[in-house]
């Protein structure tokens, strides 16, 4: 009986790319087939409730390569939902995350896979150059810098979702109790050894991107939240010094009579008031929707195509 190869899986999150995913699929395609004597692989696409042919092109792919799986979510739950899908259902020793817009070369993957095979358990790519405005480029660059110095555990700098990892690496993160997944911290969090891909983003192949600057925004956001709680706790580090300011800002008033003074301390203790209960309804809110723990996914699997060994998990 032979050895049984080791098995790489390739998680595709895809939302309307109907155009994308052939391109992608030749490109992925060239770029494992000198791999195919040491790994086997699969490729497993999540779809993200796709309105356009997204699904229909699948399964064509799979009706001639039945190692092209897809779940398809049973409504749009993000971009960090349907990757944590894919994770979840990913049977491989090595876990790969690509977007099928080509942006993240799949020519690379055999780059990543060495050092994987170099004992790294996580194997992830740095973006550098990007086909963006320069406003966007340094606005993202900023955030991932205060990101990391007001973060809880470590964060990654300009990591891409881009990566491979363990499937042990993996459990780890798919165990995380939090309803709201930001990966990025995830991989961050959980430790393990890790090796760093820089290379220049390309552009889409084909469509239009679904991530504009409002939801660059929320995701910003997401991170921040899921990452920090130092906007909580800043609001508590300012009161001593909101205190100074009213007991030196009470005897002026008291010296010198300046109802002016007065005033704009009132109106501070009233912007203080407001970020005080903003920041902690925000976290309240977060713990509150942790505590209901709904689902970050549901796979709607009457709109999939796997293997058996993705339907053992199908309770």
């Amino acid at each position: 009986m032979g050895t049984v190869l080791p098995l790489i899986t390739i998680v595709c999150p895809v939302y309307n790319e109907e155009e994308s995913i052939p391109i992608f699929y030749q490109r992925l395609q060239a770029a494992i087939v000198p791999l195919k004597e040491q790994y086997r692989f699969e490729l497993l696409f999540t779809n993200n409730r796709s309105s356009d042919r997204t699904l229909d092109v699948i399964h064509e792919l799979r009706e001639s390569d039945s190692t092209v799986q897809v779940l398809t979510l049973s409504r749009n739950f993000g971009y960090q939902g349907s990757v944590l899908c894919g994770m979840t259902y990913a049977q491989g020793d090595g876990i790969m995350t690509i977007d099928v817009d080509c942006e993240d070369p799949p020519e690379l993957i055999p780059e990543f896979i060495r050092h994987w095979e170099q004992g790294y358990d996580i194997v992830y790519g740095i973006r550098g150059n990007r086909p963006e405005s320069r406003l966007i480029v340094g606005l993202r660059r900023l955030f991932y810098r205060l990101l990391r110095f007001t973060a809880d555990a470590d964060i990654i700098v300009d990591m891409a979702e881009f990566s491979l990892i363990s499937s042990y690496v993996r459990d780890a993160i798919i165990n995380n109790k939090s309803t709201f997944p930001f990966l990025r911290t995830e991989i961050g969090y959980v430790g393990f050894e890790k090796f760093g891909i820089p290379y220049d983003r390309q552009k889409r192949v084909r469509g239009t991107s679904n991530y504009n600057l409002w939801r660059m925004a929320l995701f910003a956001v997401g991170g921040i939240l899921s990452s920090s709680t130092f906007p909580m706790r800043a609001a508590v580090y300012l009161l001593p010094i909101i205190a100074i300011i009213n007991v030196l800002g009470f005897i002026a008033d008291i010296l010198i009579s300046a109802p002016i003074l007065f005033k704009g301390l009132v109106i501070g203790d009233l912007l203080y008031a407001i970020l005080l209960l903003t920041t902690h309804g925000i976290y309240l809110a977060r713990i509150y929707k942790n505590g209901v723990a709904r689902p970050v996914f549901l796979v709607d699997w009457r709109k999939s195509s796997v293997n058996s060994n993705i339907l053992k998990f199908w309770k």
